[in-house]
């Protein structure tokens, strides 16, 4: 009888490593709440837990500078903008020097609070309040001027706010989210900019006027200690995820107890106030009641804005105590169409280089003439949005183009006044012409041309229909090549329009029928006219 050979003892078990507990926790976590806790291991370097009741127990560390360097003037800031925002001269100055009274007082605060003895200097915050209609680049000139100065910037819309222990975001969540903007550097996030839009529907109901609901009184009565100064916990007490941030940032040296002083943080409110106008048309016929009292026009809306008071804006539906600490007040203009056009010519951030990228990734170079800008802007005007109709207009006219020219492979497109006024008529006439090119080698040849120079030279040259079948029949005339042809009639365009782009900003070039017959005409015409035009309207 031979015995059975028995399989060797299991061995124990092991514990899972650290790494692998880590693991489990993150994932359950994430399966559990959604959140995004990073959990840390307790590594050599790290404090133990009587390392760190010690460390409380020492003075705290002297107050590091931001890391950003304030040494802009008004002006400056007023250039900046001008190349972004179209008109709102007045508020562009005031919201200038308002941020430079800001944070001067901020750097002379840290500067002053250095000198041993001295004695604490007074601050008043210059928190801004801006009115204005939709569309007319109230969040626009706020978002670039936290751009400029190197600040973290938060934007949030006021009616998403309610108090404490009500449904939606507490306002203190600003002041986290200006942490998480700048990387976790609280020393940055407490010389930021707090944006809230919307702010007039917080009022709770003024003269003849129904609130949003009571809890707009409440957010406001939150913002006070905000937008004066109060510290506020780096982690939300009544977030789960928030605290259990707070249990893992311990292991690596945070206390779990660290604060955010909203003293040196800028506050900036915006909104359209529909109907503070009659408020302010009300008080002004009181005053003008009586045998004595003269007969006047009656003023403009936006004229009547500008004349707003305080007592204006408690009638509306504000408490005093809050609308006391925006002492500084602004009023943005209503665009017309003229305003509108500038804003796609002239402007950094035209809508117009947005379709030209949109077209360009299909390989379709597009040239968006005047009289083009001119009918979408009268178009855009009659929407009553300010800028944002300018999408509204555009959407309408290029729908159908921006869907089928990528399929055309027709290799550009002249958007003209024709264009806008018979959309349909002139993507009918991109079919045809797609269909002609498409069996004449020698178009395919122009279009070459014009991608080569583009490469070489970063400018677009754009042929439309006629200027191809005009470069045919020339190049029949003549008895050469459609390359060789080209090479020689606009041999100095590469000089010639580096010059007019750099005066003028152009990128892109209509080459039309008129242009093959005679090009050096045409190239000096657009020299001429480049260094002649007057300097854009854009304040």
């Amino acid at each position: 009888m031979t015995d059975t050979p028995q399989d060797p003892p299991e061995a124990p078990k092991q514990p899972p490593s650290p790494d692998e507990i880590t693991r489990k926790l993150e994932d359950f976590i994430k399966n559990s709440l959604g959140g995004q806790v990073v959990f840390s291991r307790v590594e050599p370097g790290m404090r133990s837990v009587a390392e760190e009741e010690s460390a409380e127990a020492q003075p705290p560390p002297e107050e590091p500078a931001p890391s950003y360097d304030f040494r802009y003037k008004p002006a400056d800031i007023k250039a900046y903008l001008d190349r972004f925002v179209i008109r709102q001269d007045e508020a562009k100055k005031v919201l200038a020097t308002a941020v430079c009274d800001h944070y001067n007082h901020a750097r002379m605060l840290r500067e002053h609070k250095k000198q041993a003895g001295a004695s604490p200097l007074e601050f008043t915050k210059q928190n801004v309040l801006i009115t204005g209609p939709t569309g007319v680049g109230k969040t626009y000139l706020v978002k670039h001027i936290a751009d400029l100065i190197g600040v973290p910037f938060v934007k949030a819309d006021a009616t998403k706010f309610s108090e404490t222990g009500y449904v939606g975001a507490d306002v203190d969540d600003l002041v986290r989210d200006l942490v998480a903007k700048a990387n976790g550097n609280v020393q940055l996030a407490q010389h930021g900019i707090i944006y809230l839009d919307e702010i007039d529907k917080l009022a709770t109901g003024g003269e003849g006027r129904i609130g949003r609901d009571v809890s707009g009184r409440g957010v406001q009565t939150a913002l006070l200690k905000l937008m004066e100064e109060t510290e506020v916990s780096l982690y939300a007490p009544n977030d789960m995820r928030s605290q259990m941030q707070m249990m893992f940032d311990t292991r690596k040296g945070r206390t779990g107890r660290e604060v955010v002083n909203t003293r040196n943080i800028l506050f900036i409110v915006s909104g359209a106030f529909s109907g503070l106008e009659k408020i302010i048309e009300k008080r002004q016929a009181k005053a003008a009641i009586g045998f004595g009292a003269m007969v006047t026009e009656k003023p403009r809306t936006d004229d009547m804005l500008r004349e707003a008071r305080t007592k204006d804006f408690i009638d509306y539906g504000f408490e005093a105590e809050f609308i006391g600490r925006l002492p500084v007040r602004v009023f943005c203009d209503t665009l017309n169409a003229d305003d509108l056009f500038q804003i796609m010519k002239n402007s950094e951030g035209s809508l117009i280089r947005q379709y030209e990228r949109e077209f360009h990734a299909y390989g379709v170079r597009t040239v968006f003439e005047d009289d083009a800008l001119r009918a979408v802007a009268e178009r855009a005007a009659e929407e009553k949005t300010g800028a944002r109709g300018l999408v509204t207009a555009w959407e309408k006219v290029l729908r159908d183009f921006k869907f089928e020219l990528p399929s055309l492979a027709l290799p550009d497109l002249i958007v003209n006044g024709t264009l806008v006024k018979d959309p349909a008529a002139a993507l009918e006439r991109c079919r045809q012409d797609a269909q002609s090119f498409s069996t004449d080698s020698r178009a395919e040849i122009v279009h070459r041309f014009a991608s080569h120079f583009s490469i070489e030279h970063g400018l677009e040259l754009v042929f439309d229909t006629e200027a191809v079948r005009a470069l045919v029949n020339r190049a029949e005339r003549e008895g050469c090549g459609i390359q060789e042809l080209c090479d020689r009639l606009f041999k100095d365009y590469p000089f010639g329009l580096q010059l007019v782009s750099r005066s003028s900003g152009q990128k892109a070039f209509h080459i039309d029928q008129e242009s093959v017959e005679h090009p050096d005409r045409f190239l000096s015409e657009l020299v001429v006219a480049s260094y002649r035009q007057p300097e854009s309207p854009v304040s």
